[in-house]
């Protein structure tokens, strides 16, 4: 359980991740320290890490998906309107693929 203090200070470095600001090396430190120890905070430091590729929160289903920190943060992970799915699953799992 995080308190008060704490809460607000990683929300408030988890700001600045989204908006693309600087946070030190330390501070950065102190989010994973949280996020590979508590499930919510680690879903805080996703959904700014998706902030901060994106520039603004997502609509429909990529929202959807990023509130319900589904969505991965890789940008490479997306598919894209445009891409052939084929191609987009081609560098999936030999037990995804369809041949």
């Amino acid at each position: 359980m995080l308190t008060t203090t704490t809460r607000l200070k990683l929300q408030e470095i988890l700001g600045r991740v989204a908006r693309s600001e600087p946070v030190s090396l330390q501070e950065r430190v102190l989010l994973q320290k949280y996020a590979d120890r508590d499930r919510t905070v680690s879903s805080w430091v996703h959904r700014a890490e998706r902030l901060r590729q994106r520039g603004c929160a997502a609509p429909g289903l990529d929202g959807l998906l990023d509130d319900l920190d589904l969505g991965s943060n890789d940008a490479g992970d997306r598919h894209r309107p445009g891409d052939d799915l084929g191609d987009w699953f081609g560098g999936a799992s030999p037990w995804l693929r369809r041949d």
